[in-house]
């Protein structure tokens, strides 16, 4: 299975020190050795990075563990191929526009029996199931909605909807935002911790590295971080259950309801 990383804030932050951790489940404390990417939401802009090389081993990731780029949303994935060959337009995360603005996307887990709209407006570029599960999502969106984007409420029961279907074809934990609202949807395994006032000092499971967020910060950061599996030994994650959309917005949960996968 792949590995997936989030992040969702009510200011600017970079993720370097989480990525980190995250890295090294690229081929060295894991086996996810076939490609990573990273997707910055900046204002109406996204910076995406991808490789179809390990993250361990990667100079662009080695270029984003050093280089802070600062951002509210923030989404990361390392592939372990399953469906589709090793290349880079099978590396995640996957980027579409819809209502005027970018919308980000990373899969973990298989979806063998999801098949491919071909009727639809979005089409996957690569051959995995997972940016055939992006297309799908986006498809029933805009066939829903075609002109604007509806009300948060709105769009999570549709989403609910569109995710259990979905679900029905295989394991299916994803990441998808769009710049404003966080989606997280866990199948069989993702955790989340908010980092807010008072801060204090985190450390990797997958690297001996240590740091103290309390020199870092202000009283009013607040930092949602999503994760396959816990990136720290020392703080509290919890368990988002196999099951449930989550959305996350300025650093806080506002939404998670329980759904039958």
């Amino acid at each position: 299975m792949c590995q997936l990383l989030g992040m969702n804030c009510n200011v600017p932050t970079d993720i370097c020190f989480s990525f980190e951790g995250f890295c090294a489940r690229g081929g060295k404390t894991d086996i996810h050795k076939d490609g990573w990417g990273i997707a910055f939401f900046e204002g109406l802009g996204c910076r995406i990075f991808l490789d179809d090389q390990p993250s361990v081993s990667s100079a662009i990731a080695q270029f984003i563990r050093q280089y802070p780029i600062r951002s509210m949303n923030v989404i990361a994935h390392i592939r372990k191929a399953t469906i589709g060959p090793v290349g880079l337009e099978n590396c995640h995360p996957f980027q579409r526009e819809l209502w005027g603005h970018y919308w980000v996307f990373a899969h973990n887990g298989d979806l063998p029996t999801l098949v491919d709209d071909k009727t639809g407006f979005y089409r996957p570029v690569g051959q995995t199931d997972s940016e055939r599960a992006f297309c799908h999502i986006l498809n029933q969106l805009r066939a829903a909605f075609p002109n604007t984007q509806p009300p948060i409420d709105v769009l999570y029961s549709t989403l609910l909807q569109i995710t259990q279907t979905i679900a029905n074809h295989g394991i299916f934990n994803y990441l998808l935002s769009d710049g404003q609202y966080f989606f997280a949807s866990c199948s069989t395994r993702l955790y989340y911790l908010i980092r807010q006032s008072p801060f204090t000092s985190a450390h990797l499971i997958d690297e001996d590295l240590t740091i103290d967020f309390s020199s870092l910060t202000s009283p009013h950061d607040r930092v949602a971080i999503i994760a396959t599996s816990p990136l720290t030994d020392n703080e509290m994650w919890t368990a988002i259950l196999p099951g449930e959309l989550v959305v996350f917005r300025e650093g806080t949960l506002v939404r998670a309801t329980a759904h039958v996968s």
